[in-house]
């Protein structure tokens, strides 16, 4: 249908190059400029002879006589009362007065230049009176104090040019500007990404497919009376996978595919963002049918009317404006898909984002556990994978990651074996490669004092001993005391559930094994250091989320003072003085009950603590076996997310996996791991 529709159109001669207009205004420039300067250089000089210019020194009326070697010519300059000469006066008037009483007034033209040197010595001696002489070489120096400043501004104009206007090319010259700089992927440069390179993002490929088969059949919609959408929105955190799942769309498509970036639309000149998307859209009319993807959208597409001064242009909103127009200037049959990705939804215009431009939103959410082992098994595929590597146990132990950091945790794990001179990689590098993601880069040279040392196992064994034995707390994978990062001293490693929903006994017990290392260190030492500052950072902010976000504490009641579209604060509070004092209050109250919880328990497990943490100064890393073997089994029957996906996988059916993992939208930030 779609090569019917080409054959029909007119088929026009090939367009010939594009004249270079910036090295034609480059040369018209040089040209204007040498002739004034030419012409400044000779007019208001009025010529004289070589009587009247003796005559002249006769007189004593000269100040200055100049010598130019290069223009061979004497300029003169008379004295301000022999201007008032009457005869000087009338002679001067026919001239153009460019260069007023400071002179040059007059010029004489010599024959040679040793001539001339010689009448005026002889000169000289009859009139003593006569001034010096001064010559003027013209050499390299002059040249380059006249021509070479010119010259060198005329080379900063040519490159500026450049620089604004994208480099040499088509839509690279001055008068391109307003080009579209998208680029094309088309039959020639097609996109070899398809829906398998893909992973865990199985709804959001549901919802683009039907995109790729209206473009691929456009009859089976619209003889039903269906109309294409005009535009899908990608929305979700950074890394998510955005715009590899724009690519696959155009991949599967098998259509033209222009590609740009919201930043390619903003520049110094006015109205250029606005005739880009003029610009952009009449190309995809041309290549119709075909696909826009506009990346980061929010760099044009903020709301309107924020920040703005008053009276001044935004060109930032132009862009926009000619980006809903152009948008809604679309025939329903025109064959033209906008994608556009963003991770800040919420700053987005709301007429940006209403049906018939933006028809539906597609949400991209990091990937769950199931969906972690899919990208798992996309990046290991080029990996030379040793026979214990778990790819279960693997994206049970990203809790959180999106697919950019899986990415990179395969590529270190890579790099991590290649520099241990292995043949393939071992779980162990997967292993330090999630470490080394999580915690950041093992300081192996970092001296550590033995009384520091020590105080950072104790602490990292009272956040093992809380989180083992409350019955909320998330098991713990593995706690070192191995400087990582800036400055973590020691750095532990849970196994959050995969959940979205959080109880209130739930983040008590959170709180409660974040107050883990603080009390040890109280209990062993009575004594506390700075190491809980991420511990106590984490800890406020969970109490006062409980009070203020979640409504979960009675005094203050059922309230909620979070705004979902994030406004400013900053001079107008939710609510009263009195208010915010029992907001304090309540926190305060949930945080001194929680640490006064974990101290009672960590007294009661001290031999446990003690156990610990002797263990942690010997082997500085231990692992959940490790703790199994030295304290026992954790009191609490509960699987782990691990087992359960593992168990799910082997004995219930597939289908038991995808229900698990729907669930309600998260309330709760995801959890960090500990460090000290």
């Amino acid at each position: 249908m779609a090569d019917k529709e080409r054959k029909d159109k007119k088929i026009l001669p090939p367009k010939g190059p594009k004249a270079n207009y910036q090295l034609w205004i480059i040369l018209a420039l040089t040209s204007l400029i040498l002739f004034i300067t030419y012409v400044r250089g000779t007019s208001g000089l009025v010529e004289v002879q070589k009587s009247g210019f003796e005559s002249m020194i006769a007189a004593n009326d000269i100040k200055k006589v100049l010598l130019l070697k290069k223009d061979g010519i004497v300029e003169i300059t008379l004295k301000a009362e022999a201007l008032k000469n009457t005869k000087y006066k009338i002679e001067l008037d026919k001239g153009s007065k460019l260069h007023g009483e400071e002179g040059p007034h007059y010029f004489y033209k010599i024959a040679t230049i040793d001539s001339f040197i010689r009448q005026y010595e002889e000169l000289k001696k009859k009139y003593t009176e006569a001034p010096d002489l001064d010559v003027e070489e013209g050499g390299a120096y002059e040249w380059i104090t006249s021509w070479g400043i010119l010259l060198l501004l005329l080379f900063g104009f040519w490159m500026l040019m450049r620089r604004m206007t994208g480099g040499a090319g088509p839509g690279g010259q001055l008068f391109n500007i307003g080009k579209s700089k998208a680029a094309l992927f088309d039959a020639e440069s097609k996109v070899k990404i398809t829906f398998e390179d893909v992973a865990g993002l199985e709804e959001a490929k549901e919802e683009v497919k039907e995109i790729v088969d209206f473009l691929k059949t456009p009859s089976k919609f619209t003889k039903l009376g269906g109309k294409i959408p005009k535009g899908a929105l990608l929305v979700g955190p950074p890394g998510t996978g955005k715009t590899l799942l724009a690519k696959a769309v155009a991949g599967e498509a098998g259509v033209p595919f222009f590609s740009l970036s919201g930043s390619d639309f903003v520049e110094m000149f006015v109205g250029v963002g606005a005739a880009r998307v003029r610009d952009l859209f009449k190309q995809a009319k041309e290549k119709a049918p075909c696909i826009v993807f506009i990346d980061e959208i929010d760099a044009i597409g903020r709301s309107r009317g924020r920040g703005a001064m008053p009276g001044a242009n935004d060109e930032r909103e132009n862009t926009l404006n000619s980006l809903l127009v152009e948008m809604d200037g679309f025939a329903t049959d025109s064959g033209v898909i906008i994608l556009a990705a963003t991770n800040r939804p919420d700053v987005l215009d709301s007429a940006l984002l209403r049906p018939g431009r933006f028809d539906r939103q597609i949400s991209i959410d990091k990937p769950d556990i199931a969906g972690r082992e899919q990208i798992f098994k996309v990046h290991l595929k080029p990996i030379k994978l040793s026979s214990d590597v778990d790819v279960k146990k693997l994206a049970a132990q990203t809790p959180g990651f999106a697919g950019a950091e899986i990415a990179n945790v395969c590529n270190e794990a890579a790099l991590i074996a290649a520099r241990r001179d292995k043949k393939e990689v071992e779980m162990i590098d997967f292993q330090d490669a999630i470490d080394r993601v999580i915690g950041g880069l093992e300081k192996k040279n970092k001296i550590i004092s033995p009384e520091e040392k020590q105080i950072v196992a104790y602490h990292e064994a009272g956040h093992a001993v809380a989180g083992w034995f409350l019955e909320h707390a998330d098991p713990l994978v593995k706690v070192s005391i191995v400087p990582r990062g800036v400055a973590a001293l020691g750095y532990a490693q849970y196994l959050p559930k995969e959940q979205f929903l959080y109880q209130t006994e739930q983040l008590i017990d959170e709180m409660c094994m974040a107050f883990g290392g603080r009390a040890a260190e109280e209990i062993i030492f009575g004594k506390i250091s700075t190491g809980a500052l991420s511990d106590l950072e984490r800890i406020t902010k969970m109490a006062y989320s409980m009070v203020t976000v979640y409504g979960m504490n009675r005094e203050v009641g059922n309230l909620s003072f979070y705004d979902s579209k994030q406004s400013d604060y900053m001079f107008n509070k939710p609510y009263s003085d009195a208010t915010a004092e029992k907001i304090d209050q309540e926190a305060k109250k949930i945080i001194e009950s929680a640490y006064e919880r974990t101290k009672k328990l960590l007294v009661e497990h001290r031999q446990h603590l003690e156990v610990i943490a002797k263990e942690l100064l010997q082997k500085e890393i231990l692992f959940q076996t490790d703790l199994e073997r030295l304290i026992g089994k954790r009191p609490f029957a509960h699987q782990t997310a691990y087992e359960k996906f593992t168990n799910s996988n082997n004995g219930a059916t597939s289908g038991s996996a995808k229900e698990e993992t729907k669930k309600e939208p998260h309330v709760a930030e995801p959890k960090e791991p500990v460090q000290n």
